[in-house]
């Protein structure tokens, strides 16, 4: 892992109880974490038998082929929007056919960062088993790995919440 075991451990330990009761696979699409998630989720010991795949997805041009992300989206809302991390998990979950995908996209830094979008900036997208995707947008403070590892350990919190409520 990324970190510790301590840090992750009891996340990613609800994260797989989840998926394997329902018999759910997860994917992740990613871009300012450039693999983060996948490594985290792989370090654990029978990821996997839910673990579906990850897609590294940097660049707008990857976003489109790789995703199914549109130009249109791209232009209007840039990479880092929820519109965008949006496509990005709804396109992953196709794309990898499983049940959940999560999302990232995001200005980790120092560069890249403006007044709408300053360094910090990370979307997440969270496409659901029912069909719905959910979005967030979170600042992070740090330098950029401080940045990198504060999305990996939201997004993963984020998408067991959200699992144990789409449970109920």
């Amino acid at each position: 892992m990324l970190t510790t075991d301590v840090i992750f451990h009891t996340t990613l330990e609800s994260l797989s109880e989840i998926l394997l009761s329902n018999n759910w696979r997860l994917c992740f699409a990613e871009s300012c974490t450039g693999g983060w998630l996948a490594a985290t989720v792989t370090g654990v010991a029978g990821s996997s038998t839910w673990f579906e795949r990850g897609f590294v997805t940097y660049s707008n041009e990857a976003k489109q082929n790789s995703l199914g992300v549109k130009p249109a989206t791209l232009a209007a809302f840039g990479a880092v929007s929820i519109q965008t991390a949006e496509e990005m998990s709804a396109g992953a979950k196709r794309a990898a056919n499983c049940e959940v995908a999560v999302s990232v996209t995001g200005v980790a830094g120092p560069d890249g960062g403006t007044a709408e979008k300053p360094v910090g900036t990370v979307c997440f997208g969270f496409a659901l088993p029912d069909g719905r995707v959910v979005t967030r947008k979170r600042w992070f403070a740090g330098a950029r790995n401080d940045v990198r590892l504060a999305s990996v350990e939201f997004a993963l919190s984020e998408i067991t919440r959200l699992l144990v409520n789409e449970r109920l």
